[in-house]
């Protein structure tokens, strides 16, 4: 049985050696003040992830949180803490100073930090790492993020206008509202993340990868998919009206009432997501390819599922 009392003060004592609150924790955490605070009264306990998710925000072994667990000089718990706030803002800075052309690019992790509102226009960050960040609203337009991973990161309001986001990774991360117009999207990664009111305007998605998405309230505007695949993502209600798409992939993702209209598809795929059964036929049904200009293999693999009316579309 676990001890819960020594977990909650194990908790209460990384936090404060990492001078963070108990509101930072929970911001980073996704979850309530309230509930951080009855850990450490010892009134209920994380579960398995949330005890992965506070080793790494609290830069403790997994071990730490055991009743086995021992250290010379009960000695901190914390591995690298963050003394003061001035640590964090220097290291907001030193991100900040990047942008310098010629000057040699280092890691630069920026785990647990707090990134609310930061101004990084125009950097030059290359393997950043934003891990279990508050960074709703930063802005990073024009900034160069190559390879960087933001991960469990809270990204609202995040502003990538005209970013190059190339090999980036979004994971399990809210970007309600974020802002992509004219970013250089190139085998970017969007898996299990939150695209609520999400703006993609201008931009072509090359290699892009979408993967357990919803996206029905994300907004696609003048874009083109290029290489894109769309994997177990949710797709109902989207209009696509108009837009180009080309080597891309629609895999077990939800299409119902989806719009094609007057798109131009080319060697474009569609697995639907059940086995062939009544079911999956009926939803897929309801795709609209009215005006739709499509080659011949696309036209020829969407015929023979008999299921899509296809009576005005163009073959090219």
């Amino acid at each position: 049985m676990l001890n819960i009392k020594m977990i909650g003060n194990r908790i209460a004592e990384a936090r404060k050696k990492k001078n963070i609150s108990q509101t930072q924790l929970a911001g980073f955490l996704f979850i309530s003040p309230q509930a951080v605070g009855k850990w450490e009264r010892g009134e209920s306990s994380p579960d398995i992830i949330t005890f992965n998710r506070l080793s790494e925000i609290l830069d403790v072994d997994l071990n730490y949180f055991s009743e086995n667990f021992q250290s010379s000089d009960d000695e901190s718990a914390s591995k690298m803490p963050i003394n003061s706030t001035s640590d964090m803002e220097q290291t907001t800075q030193e991100a900040a100073n990047l942008s310098g052309a010629g000057e040699r690019q280092v890691q630069i992790n920026l785990t647990a930090v707090n990134l609310q509102g930061s101004d990084f226009a125009g950097v030059i960050l290359h393997k950043g790492k934003f891990k279990a960040s508050p960074l709703s609203g930063a802005n990073f337009a024009g900034a160069d993020l190559t390879s960087s991973t933001f991960e469990a990161s809270d990204a609202r309001k995040v502003n990538f206008d005209g970013a190059n986001v190339t090999d980036c990774t979004f994971s399990i991360s809210d970007l309600a509202d974020a802002s992509f117009s004219k970013s250089v999207l190139v085998r970017t990664n969007f898996n299990k993340s939150s695209l609520v009111g999400t703006k993609f305007t201008d931009v072509e998605l090359t290699d892009v990868k979408l993967t357990m998405i919803d996206l029905r309230k994300t907004i696609f505007e003048n874009c083109i998919f290029n290489g894109v695949d769309f994997k177990y993502s949710d797709l109902r209600g989207m209009r696509f009206d108009g837009h180009i798409f080309i080597g891309v992939q629609f895999d077990k993702s939800a299409l119902n009432d989806v719009s094609f209209t007057g798109a131009t598809l080319r060697n474009v795929s569609f697995r639907l997501p059940f086995s062939v059964t009544n079911k999956s036929y009926r939803a897929f049904k309801t795709v609209c390819f009215d005006g739709a200009m499509m080659d011949k293999l696309t036209y020829a693999g969407l015929k023979g599922l008999w299921i899509v009316d296809l009576s005005k579309v163009t073959v090219i």
